[in-house]
C-alpha cells in the first residue's frame, strides 16, 4: 500500500465573524465608520490640489473626484457597503478626516480578509498616525476577531506600497500576473500577507516603533518600524 498523500495540519477551527463599523482609537489616530456628509469636505481637500497630492490616485481603483459633491457620492455608497467595509482616518482625535482605509475581500469562512483602498492625504501622509491606524486595523482583526490572515495586495508598480507592506511586517507571496484592468490599464497585482503565528511580534514591533520613548522631542523617530519588526521576528529588516 502506498504512503498517504500529505495533508494540511488539522485545526479546530471557528470561523470569526465579519467585521463591522466600530471605531478604532489610538494616541495619535482615530479609526472610524464613514460620515458621508461631514467627511467629503475635508476628504476632498485632502486629496485634492492644491493641498492633496494628485499622484495619491494613481494606483486607486476610483478617483480623482470633480468636487466635494462627486467625493460624497461615493462616500454615500461606501458607508453603506459591508466588503469594502470603509472607514474614516481622523489623526489626534477630534480632528479632521485625512484619509480612508477599508477591510475587503472578507471571508469568515476561511478566517481571511484583506486591508485595502488606502489612501493618506496630506495631514495624514508620512505621519505616526498613518502607520498607527494599520496597526489599529490589523490589531482588531488578529486579537478581537480572531482571523487567520490578513493580506495587503497593490499594483506591482507600486513601489511605495509595497515598501509599506515589507515595513508593516506583510511577507511578499508573489505576483498575479495580468490579474485586472484597472482604469482602462493591466494590472500585475503583488501579494503580502500576515498569518496569525506570525501576529504576536509584528505587533510587538509596532507597539516598540509606537512607544513616546521611541521618538525624539521633535517627533522624529529614533528606531525604524521596519527594523523593530524584523527584530521581534529574528529577520532581517527590509530592503529599502
Amino acid at each position: 500500500m502506498s504512503e498517504p498523500l500529505p495533508r494540511g495540519e488539522r485545526v479546530d477551527y471557528t470561523p470569526p465573524p465579519p467585521p463591522s463599523h466600530v471605531s478604532l482609537g489610538g494616541a495619535h489616530v482615530l479609526v472610524r465608520p464613514l460620515e458621508p456628509g461631514p467627511d467629503a469636505g475635508p476628504l476632498y481637500e485632502a486629496s485634492h490640489p492644491p493641498a492633496g497630492d494628485p499622484d495619491l490616485w494613481t494606483y486607486l481603483p476610483d478617483g480623482p473626484y470633480e468636487d466635494p459633491a462627486d467625493l460624497e457620492r461615493f462616500l454615500q455608497w461606501a458607508s453603506a457597503s459591508q466588503d469594502p467595509l470603509y472607514f474614516a482616518l481622523i489623526p489626534d482625535p477630534g480632528r479632521r478626516p485625512a484619509g480612508i482605509a477599508s477591510y475587503l475581500r472578507i471571508t469568515p469562512h476561511f478566517g481571511v480578509l484583506e486591508i485595502g483602498h488606502i489612501w493618506f492625504g496630506s495631514g495624514l501622509v508620512d505621519t505616526t498616525a498613518a502607520t498607527e491606524a494599520i496597526f489599529l486595523l490589523a490589531r482588531h482583526a488578529f486579537d478581537e476577531l480572531s482571523y487567520r490572515r490578513l493580506e495587503w495586495k497593490c499594483d506591482a508598480l507600486n513601489a511605495a506600497s509595497r515598501r509599506a507592506a515589507q515595513r508593516f511586517g506583510f511577507t511578499y507571496e508573489g505576483t498575479f500576473r495580468k490579474h485586472m484592468v484597472v482604469k482602462g490599464r493591466t494590472r500585475d497585482t503583488a501579494w503580502f500577507a500576515i498569518t496569525d503565528d506570525e501576529w504576536p511580534p509584528i505587533r510587538a514591533g509596532f507597539e516598540s516603533w509606537l512607544a513616546p520613548t521611541n521618538f525624539d522631542p521633535d517627533g522624529r523617530q529614533l528606531q525604524a518600524l521596519g527594523a523593530l519588526v524584523a527584530a521581534a521576528r529574528g529577520t532581517q529588516p527590509p530592503q529599502t
